[in-house]
């Protein structure tokens, strides 16, 4: 099986919120589509051990940010690769709060959506949440959303463990060894990000070729923003 067909396969990124009890949280979907325009209804799919999969379930009610092109990394890192249960991942993020108490994000974000929940199917390590959108707004109107193909492609970004896209990156890096220069590469701990010096970090001001002990140690993983010491070799 080519792991990198998948990565073929078109999707959107957003920030999936909720809130109960008092409890807030989001995460980065990309399995976020429209199903329905009349009623108009979306759905979402949700990592059973996401701890908005729980505030979801027990609201019956989430919002769906759709980030734009050039969002900072800072809410990637955010709400990508750390848990609500240890981080109030608001706290630093442009949001408002619904007359539901439902959160939005809406800072780097281009349109939102809040939606009740009618339907849920499960399907196995994540559970297919379905809605009807009650309320929306649009922030940008010429904005640009950004991609999965554009977050991998240009900001070599990764899948977190939990969405429904992860790939075990030892076999990807496997797969993608035939073609390499043989330079060494480095992996992000906390994300699995691989620095590979044939690429380096044009967007971080590392031109291709650079090796990674030659990156500056102000450098941080352009997925989550740890920094170098975070970073082991392949």
């Amino acid at each position: 099986m080519k792991i990198e067909a998948f990565f073929k396969l078109s999707y959107g990124l957003y920030v999936v919120s909720s809130a109960h009890d008092g409890k807030k949280n989001g995460f980065i979907g990309n399995t976020v589509f429209q199903v329905t325009a009349t009623p108009s209804q979306i759905a979402i799919g949700c990592n059973k051990d996401n701890y908005t999969c729980s505030l979801i379930e027990r609201s019956g009610m989430y919002s769906i940010s759709v980030l734009k092109q050039d969002v900072k990394q800072d809410i990637i890192g955010t709400f990508g690769y750390h848990s609500g249960r240890d981080i109030n991942k608001f706290e630093k993020t442009g949001h408002i709060e619904t007359a539901n108490n439902t959160p939005v994000v809406t800072e780097d974000c281009i349109a939102w959506f809040e939606c009740k929940v009618v339907k849920q199917v499960d399907v196995g390590t994540h559970i297919l949440f379905i809605a009807e959108v009650i309320e929306n707004d649009l922030i940008e109107k010429d904005g640009e959303p950004l991609t999965y193909a554009y977050y991998h492609q240009v900001k070599k970004g990764l899948a977190p463990k939990n969405a429904p896209t992860y790939v075990d990156q030892k076999l990807l890096e496997k797969e993608r060894s035939e073609t390499s220069s043989g330079a060494k590469k480095y992996r992000c701990l906390a994300c699995g990000y691989i620095y590979d010096p044939d690429e380096g970090d044009p967007d971080g001001g590392i031109a291709p070729g650079t090796p990674f002990e030659d990156i500056p140690d102000d450098w941080v993983c352009p997925t989550c923003g740890s920094t170098k010491e975070m970073f082991e070799p392949l």
